[in-house]
């Protein structure tokens, strides 16, 4: 499985959010074969991923990628955990 993290510009906020949705996998003791990349959010398509995560203000742009977290705050990251458990138990990842 593969998680794309999109920002504005695929740089700053996608890495951090990337780095923290790694550590949440680690905590959810999810399967270790669980790919997380960052990209900037117009050059992201649904082929690129199974599952996307995104803020809020981006959640338009994401809405033809399929499979998409929606963040209220990217810098919580109890926010990002439960998301990526309730996510992943839906897709029987967990």
């Amino acid at each position: 499985m593969k998680i794309l993290v999109v920002c504005g510009h695929g740089l700053g906020s996608s890495f951090m959010v990337e780095m923290n949705a790694q550590e949440a996998l680690k905590n959810l003791n999810a399967p270790s074969d669980i790919k997380v990349e960052h990209s900037d959010v117009m050059s992201a398509s649904p082929d690129m991923a199974d599952l996307f995560i995104c803020g809020r203000d981006l959640e338009e742009n994401t809405k033809n990628l399929g499979d998409v977290i929606v963040l209220d705050n990217i810098l919580d990251k109890e926010e990002l955990q439960q998301k990526l458990d309730e996510k992943l138990k839906d897709l029987n990842v967990l």
